[in-house]
């Protein structure tokens, strides 16, 4: 009997003793954050790169890439250039005809996401959510298109990392006027390829 007892005892601090090894061996849960998209767009002035506030903008975020994966993008121009304001695209070819585009999205501007200068935004008609494919690179810090308690704002959803020279140069370009649409850089300048670089 007292073999027995003495057995049990040894078996039963044996598990324990494994059960506490196996606890103290499992690794520690560890948060994994995947990094904001970053893109490179070349154009025919030049290459620059951007990166995309996934989490804080991702409606946009997720329409933006879309129509990156879908190539709409590809033979699009900047049709709109105001110095010391925005350059605009992504909703003209260069003969400046509008391209056909999905639905508009949900208009994601925010408070804490300022217009600064080479961040990029969504443009769109005066309601808020009607943006679809164009956006706005801004020149100068904008802070009569961010969100206030008077308007709605303008959704920024990345900013430039790199090339913002090439983006300079761009707005220093004359332009004029075709058909009805006014600050048409004279010279196109035509994405011609948009990589992603992470």
């Amino acid at each position: 009997m007292r073999h027995t007892i003495l057995f049990f005892l040894t078996l039963l601090a044996s598990c324990c003793f494994s059960m506490q090894s196996t606890a103290q061996s499992a690794p520690s849960e560890k948060k994994i954050t995947e990094p904001n998209p970053e893109y490179q767009i070349d154009t025919t002035l030049g290459s620059f790169s951007i990166e995309l506030f996934a989490d804080a903008a991702p409606i946009t975020v997720k329409n933006f890439i879309h129509y990156i994966d879908s190539g709409f993008y590809v033979g699009t121009i900047f049709h709109r250039v105001i110095p010391g304001f925005v350059v605009q695209g992504g909703g003209f070819d260069d003969k400046m005809y509008q391209k056909k585009t999905e639905s508009p999205i949900k208009n994601e501007s925010s408070k804490t996401l300022k217009n600064f200068k080479g961040t990029l935004s969504m443009a769109r008609l005066s309601a808020p959510n009607t943006a679809t494919s164009q956006f706005f690179i801004n020149l100068k810090d904008n802070k009569n298109l961010d969100k206030s308690a008077t308007q709605k704002g303008y959704a920024v959803f990345g900013k430039i990392t790199k090339g913002m020279y090439v983006i300079e140069q761009l707005a220093n370009m004359p332009t004029g006027k075709v058909g009805m649409y006014q600050d048409v850089p004279k010279t196109p300048v035509k994405i011609t390829k948009i990589t992603r670089i992470n």
